[in-house]
Formats: C-alpha cells, sequence, structure tokens
C-alpha cells in the first residue's frame, strides 16, 4: 500500500503534470482495489462518472521542493449528511449518467457544474480511467482526469447534495504524515483502503482509491506508513 520513492527527476510543475495525467489515460491502469469488487453482478451496477480536476492554485507559490509543485492541486467537495450513500463522504464531484449523456466525460462535466456552479468552458477533459465497480451504492464508476485551463469560481450549488466545495493542493496530498488507511468490514471480510487526512478533513473510500492509485502510477507518491490507520469520518459525525 504505501507509495514507491519518486524519482530522481525535479518535482513536476503544473504544465508537466497535465502531460503525465495525458499519458496516464493513455496508458491506463489497473486499480488493484481492496474493495468488494466481486460481490455484485457488475452488468446490474449502475454507469456513473466523476471528474477529477486538476489545476493551479494562483495563491499559492509554485515551489518545487517536494514530488510535485506546491500549486498543483484537485477539487473536492463534501457530501450532503442526509444522502442514501456516502453520506458526509468527501468525493469528486460527479454522479450518475443520464440518457442524454454523450458517454462518462459529458456525464462527469454536467455532475460537476450543477455541483458546484464550475464553467466548462474552462475545463479540457483528458481521457478517462478504468471503471471501477463501486458496490455500496450500486455504482460502476469512470474517472475522468480534467485540466483546469481557466480557473473559475466554485460553491456548493445545491446543499441537498453537497455541503462545502475546495480545492487541495496535491502535495498536501503527498505529504507522508497526511497519508494513512481506514479498515472496514463488510459481511465476513474486513478491507484496507488508502486515506489521506489534510486539514482536518479525512478522505477516504472511493476517492482515496482513486487519488492513490493514480499517484502510485505516476510515480508522484512518497514512502509512508501503511500501518498508520485513521476512523472514518461518517463514523465520528
Amino acid at each position: 500500500m504505501a507509495g514507491e520513492p519518486p524519482s530522481a527527476a525535479a518535482a513536476v510543475p503544473g504544465g508537466a503534470a497535465r502531460a503525465e495525467l495525458v499519458a496516464l489515460c493513455e496508458r491506463g491502469l489497473e486499480w488493484n482495489a481492496d474493495m468488494p469488487q466481486g460481490l455484485w453482478d457488475v452488468s446490474s451496477l449502475r454507469p456513473a462518472a466523476v471528474l477529477v480536476l486538476f489545476g493551479v492554485l494562483d495563491h499559492v507559490p509554485a515551489r518545487t521542493d517536494g514530488p510535485v509543485a506546491r500549486d498543483l492541486d484537485v477539487l473536492l467537495l463534501r457530501r450532503a449528511a442526509t444522502l442514501g450513500s456516502h453520506a458526509g463522504q468527501i468525493a469528486f464531484p460527479g454522479g450518475r449518467l443520464e440518457a442524454s449523456d454523450d458517454g462518462p466525460v459529458a456525464g462527469a462535466l454536467r455532475e460537476a457544474v450543477e455541483e458546484t456552479g464550475l464553467d466548462p468552458g474552462g475545463i479540457e477533459p483528458l481521457g478517462t480511467l478504468p471503471e471501477m465497480a463501486v458496490p455500496v451504492s450500486r455504482h460502476i464508476v469512470t474517472p475522468v482526469p480534467a485540466w483546469w485551463t481557466h480557473p473559475s469560481e466554485v460553491v456548493a450549488v445545491d446543499h441537498d447534495e453537497s455541503v462545502d466545495v475546495f480545492r487541495i493542493p496535491v502535495a498536501d496530498l503527498l505529504e507522508p504524515a497526511n497519508r494513512a488507511i481506514t479498515v472496514y468490514t463488510l459481511g465476513d471480510h474486513t478491507y484496507r483502503s488508502p486515506a489521506f487526512t489534510v486539514g482536518g478533513r479525512i478522505v477516504w473510500g472511493f476517492t482515496a482509491l482513486v487519488l492513490s492509485r493514480m499517484f502510485d502510477e505516476l510515480g508522484w507518491a512518497e514512502p509512508w506508513d501503511a500501518g498508520r490507520i485513521v476512523e472514518r469520518d461518517d463514523l465520528t459525525r
């Protein structure tokens, strides 16, 4: 579970990060997710997509003293605590695909606009990653990495869906002291999954699995203590 050491190359600046994300979409990856992937017939799961939106924070100095530049960030939100599934979790913008969506890219963008109010004209989709089954909510989800060419204001548009929208520096997520795992039981199986603890927030579940696997595959991850366990924040609310 612990990430591999970063390469000897200099830290990845924003523009180079975009190129590496494009290359990742082109070559793909295996999720190897410690999730109950085999408990449901995949054909019975509903298609969904999420926008994994990276950009550059204007107010953060572009230092390169780690595996990525300090101003590289990713857009996340906190789901409303009243939702029927994944309540209160930190997540990517996204949701179930509709019949009118022309594939997962269009669906992820539509959902992101509805949830955060971002300007889709400033978003460059970079491709897609392999879909991942999320049996807890009975969805099969396609992550859509994207690049924020012209950042716009974001806000939680509908508080019945999400209560907060924010941008987290990727360097903070990669900080070894901010890496951990969560442990949960489903049926008679116990699962261990990656987690991130940044600024009093806990990122876990599907979102953390996607980020952790992407960071490993991109060569951005630094060694971290996979024995550090944090409690899921939906159990402490």
